[in-house]
């Protein structure tokens, strides 16, 4: 019997769980899947770049597990862009943390609602331009857009 898989840390969950290939009915589609921990890998090494030692850092897990995830995340994207499947976004094992606190309230396994927004005070700040404003509590930060460069906000 294996050892239980352990959670993975995410700070980013997706608002768009789906993307097809224009021009191809849905019915003749095949799926290629990724969860959202492979999601958040490739957030953290491709679109953030981190290095691997630190990506894995902040998903609570080994580095070579976490070479493990972005190599199967890779796997699966390409499969869709070269076979011209549909790319689902689901699933996982994994727990949603607050941004900044390291530790915030989690979701658990799949997708469920997780701690966002919850928290009082604080700030969110661009990703790209770095433009700081006020947390606004009940809204996800991620649902902001920067004023400067309408890019979604992160909580610091």
């Amino acid at each position: 019997m294996s050892r239980p898989r352990r959670f993975r840390r995410v700070r980013f969950q997706p608002d768009v769980t789906y993307f097809k290939p224009r021009g191809v009915e849905m019915r003749n589609l095949e799926e290629s899947v990724i969860t959202i921990d492979e999601l958040e890998a490739i957030r953290l090494k491709d679109y953030e770049g981190l290095d691997q030692e630190n990506a894995a850092k902040k998903m609570n897990i080994s580095q070579p597990t976490f070479h493990r995830l972005l190599l199967s995340a890779r796997k699966n994207i390409s499969d869709a862009l070269v076979n011209g499947k549909a790319l689902k976004i689901e699933g996982g094992v994994y727990k949603m943390v607050g941004f900044g606190r390291g530790g915030g309230q989690g979701a658990g396994r799949g997708r469920q609602p997780g701690g966002f927004g919850l928290g009082p005070g604080g700030e969110c700040v661009c990703p790209k331009c770095g433009k700081v404003v006020t947390h606004t509590r009940g809204v996800p930060c991620f649902e902001i857009m920067c004023p400067d460069c309408k890019t979604p906000m992160v909580r610091k």
